[in-house]
This record gives structure tokens, C-alpha cells and sequence, in this order.
């Protein structure tokens, strides 16, 4: 069913019923698109924890701001709802939107490019082993080439989902998993005859698991019927600076945002650098664990702000609503089970990447087990703070979310991880007991927002 078929409000279990339609695929996009990641933290973790350490220094940049872009492109995701909602089918507003944002993203991803390639020079700055950031620099100059065709592919992938078609992103970011497994396989170790590059082969794999997600989208949108009529690659070439102004506004401050949020957790790998490679190591498993369980409520975001943001274009303040809270319950509520998983069976979650059960990495899973249990307390409140954001997206209200996540992020969120870290025998866990803290502000100033929407006038009448 298409998802903005119902110009009136639903009820509480249809308005799920839609959210969900939408958010199914959209997280189990994510989640794939986390295997992909895992994929090459695996085949990463068995050239040697040197290695490992080495790549995650430039995940945490290269993934800070990729993921700060696609909160820019994403901002096309509500303003299309919103047209649709209005007057749907909005043939010439959407396909002038999706242009505009993929303007965007070619020009936001050749300016990080830019960024990404002072990363050894940052990790110098921070103190980093020098040894690391050999191994480092030549991941690095590598992987910053995948930068513009993901991006790009995030924009389309708004499109399709807020067409109602998100199971393309299901479907196209499974076989990118498979694309991307292939690659590390031939080309990290030198099977099937190619190459044995190691670190740079890992780097290669994922660009040309970019590169193939991109032009899935392409062909796709092009043979699917209800996406095709738009003709969103027609004269490419035309600006809309009006439309690309709207998108600035609203996208801006969803990357400041994303990248608030983020860069903490960048930071915070820098910090662990600091402490110890065996702090760094553990850090990395323990966050891969915990980012699997993030991109469920990241789906449910995406769809709570398609589903608001069609309201909001359609003026319909109850359907509104409901929409934003189904989103925030269920988002919540799966956030609850993963907690459990994650106090209950720890080292079950960090057999997908490491042998637990061997000794030799029993110093390693205590550190990697009790930075999860920290992990547990805090996904209740990064489940909230997510689906909130996202319904205030989906409002087109994006500018006093970004300044709550600035402050909650780097205020009392990085000032205790700093202050824990190296001021007490906390050391590690008192990082990850910095992150929590900033994400339980986080939530609650969201939430708060979100519940005084009526009264801030954040709701068309």
C-alpha cells in the first residue's frame, strides 16, 4: 500500500500498521547495511588488532560525516510527505526536490572528500600511536572515494521510501552485503586469484559496494512504474535555488545534528586511542553491537518522519499525532529488547565478531561485556531520542532540535566522558557512561519539544 494513500487521520492500530509497512523495510535496510560494516570490521580484525585499531580511527571520522550527510540529503524525505500530503501526486515539486538534494550530495561529498584527506593529520593532533596512523593513512586515502556515490545513493533511497517503496532499500542493500562480503574475500587475503592488499582491499571492497548501490538505485527507479513518472535524472543540469534553499534550511541543521551525535561517538574512539589500543579494540566491538540495535528505531524514525510529514503537508494535526507517537512507543519498545539481549547474553552478541570463549581474548570480551552492560542502560533513551527526532523532522522543525543536540551531546555527555575517562579508574567505562549520559538529555529535550509542539506552533492549522 502506498504510504501517504489516506488523506484523513487513521486510527492508533492502522496508523502502526502504515508506520510500520514503512519502517520494516527501512530498518532491516539499516541493519543490513550494519552487516556490511561488520562484513569489514570481520575480515579487518583478522589482519591483527593493530589493523582493527587502525581502521576505526578513520571510520570515526569517515563515518561522522557521511552520516552527517545523509541527514542532509534526508531532508528531502519530509519535504516530499509533505508535498504529497498537500497534492499528491506532485509530479514536478518531487522530482524538483529530488534533484535539488542530489545536487547536494555531490557537492557535500566532494567537500568532505577534501576533509577526509587531512584525517591522518587530525589523528596526529589527538595523540594517536604513530604506528597507527601509518596504517591508518593508507586505509584512509583509499576509502574516502566511496563518499560522493554513497550519498548520492542515501538521497534515492529517501525517494523510494517515501513513495512507498522502501522494500527496494531492503532488497538493494542485501545484495550490497553480499557485493561488499566478495570484495573483502578476494581482495583483503588474495583469494580467486587476486590480489592480497589487506587494508586497502578492504577500502576497495566498500567502494565498489558504493558504487553498486548507487546504480541499483538507478535502475530500479527506472523500471518501477509509479517511480519512473517522476523522471527524477531529467535535465539534471536545471537549478531550483529556491527548492535547494528550502532543502538547506530544513537539511542543515539535520546534519549539524547527526553529526553532533556522531562525532561524540568519534570522539570518543580518540579518547579510547588515548586510554589503550585494547580499550579501542573493545570500544569498537561493543559500538558495532550497539549500532545493530540503533538502526531499528533509526527505520522507525525514517518512517515516523514520512508519515508526520505527510500530515503536515495535508494540515491534519490528529493524524499527526498519532503518527509521531506510534513512532516514539514502537521505537521504544524494541529498544527495551535489546537491552535485555545485551545484558543477558553479552558474550553470545560479541561471537559474531570474535571467538569469546578463547582465552586469549578473555581481556578483551571483560572490557568489550562490561561496556555493552553501560550500552544496555542508555538504548531506551537513544530508541526515544532518535523516533523523537525524527517526528520534529517530519514537522520541517529541525534548527532548536540541532541546538539540543549540540549542547546534550558535547555538554554533559562529552564533558563526563573526558572527565571519567581520565579523571577516575573508571578509564573506559567511564567514556561509555559519558555517552549515556548525553543521550538521556538528548531524549528528554526532544520529547519534551515534541510534546509542546501545538503550543511552540510547530502544527499548521
Amino acid at each position: 500500500m502506498h504510504p501517504v494513500a489516506h488523506p484523513r487521520p487513521l486510527g492508533w492500530k492502522a496508523e502502526c500498521a502504515q508506520t510500520l509497512q514503512i519502517a520494516g523495510p527501512l530498518a532491516l535496510a539499516n541493519v543490513l547495511q550494519m552487516l556490511t560494516y561488520a562484513v569489514d570490521v570481520i575480515f579487518i580484525a583478522r589482519l591483527g588488532t593493530a589493523e582493527l585499531a587502525a581502521s576505526s580511527l578513520v571510520i570515526s571520522i569517515l563515518g561522522t560525516l557521511v552520516w552527517s550527510l545523509h541527514g542532509l540529503g534526508g531532508a528531502v524525505a519530509p519535504v516530499i510527505a509533505a508535498e504529497l500530503g498537500a497534492r499528491a501526486p506532485a509530479l514536478r515539486a518531487v522530482r524538483r526536490s529530488v534533484r535539488m538534494a542530489l545536487w547536494l550530495a555531490v557537492i557535500s561529498g566532494l567537500v568532505v572528500m577534501g576533509l577526509l584527506s587531512q584525517g591522518p593529520a587530525l589523528m596526529r593532533l589527538t595523540g594517536q600511536d604513530p604506528a597507527l596512523i601509518e596504517l591508518a593513512q593508507r586505509y584512509n586515502m583509499v576509502l574516502l572515494w566511496c563518499v560522493v556515490p554513497m550519498v548520492m545513493a542515501s538521497v534515492l533511497r529517501n525517494f523510494v521510501s517515501a513513495l512507498g517503496r522502501p522494500v527496494l532499500a531492503t532488497i538493494i542493500t542485501g545484495l550490497s552485503v553480499l557485493v561488499n562480503a566478495t570484495g573483502n574475500y578476494m581482495l583483503v587475503f588474495g583469494n580467486w586469484g587476486a590480489p592480497a592488499m589487506g587494508l586497502e582491499g578492504a577500502a576497495l571492497a566498500t567502494i565498489i559496494s558504493a558504487l553498486f548501490v548507487l546504480a541499483a538505485y538507478i535502475v530500479a527507479i527506472r523500471l518501477d512504474p509509479r517511480l519512473a513518472r517522476y523522471r527524477v535524472f531529467g535535465r539534471f543540469w536545471r537549478p531550483d535555488w529556491q527548492r535547494l534553499w528550502q532543502l538547506l534550511r530544513i537539511g542543515l541543521p539535520i546534519s549539524a545534528t547527526i553529526l553532533a551525535e556522531a562525532s561524540v561517538f568519534g570522539a570518543a574512539a580518540f579518547l579510547m586511542g588515548r586510554i589503550g589500543a585494547d580499550e579501542l579494540a573493545a570500544h569498537t566491538l561493543a559500538l558495532n553491537i550497539a549500532s545493530f540495535a540503533f538502526q531499528v528505531p533509526q527505520g522507525v524514525a525514517q518512517a515516523t518522519a514520512i508519515r508526520v510529514g505527510y500530515y503536515f503537508g495535508a494540515r491534519e494535526p490528529v493524524g499527526l499525532a498519532r503518527a509521531g507517537w506510534a513512532g516514539i512507543v514502537m521505537g521504544t519498545a524494541f529498544m527495551l529488547l535489546t537491552a535485555l539481549a545485551m545484558l543477558l547474553a553479552p558474550q553470545h552478541l560479541l561471537a559474531l565478531y570474535i571467538d569469546p570463549w578463547d582465552p586469549a581474548n578473555a581481556g578483551l570480551v571483560a572490557m568489550a561485556s562490561t561496556y555493552l552492560m553501560v550500552g544496555a542502560a542508555f538504548q531506551l533513551f537513544d530508541g526515544m531520542q532518535v523516533v523523537g527526532a525524527g517526528a520534529l523532522r517530519g514537522l520541517q522543525d529541525t534548527r532548536v532540535p540541532m541546538w539540543f543536540a549540540l549542547f546534550a551531546y558535547w555538554v554533559p555527555g562529552f564533558g563526563l566522558a573526558v572527565g571519567l575517562g581520565f579523571f577516575t579508574a573508571l578509564k573506559g567505562l567511564g567514556v561509555w557512561i559519558g555517552l549515556a549520559v548525553g543521550l538521556v538529555f538528548a531524549s528528554a529535550l526532544l520529547l519534551s519539544r515534541w510534546h509542546r509542539r501545538e503550543r511552540l506552533g510547530l502544527v499548521p492549522r
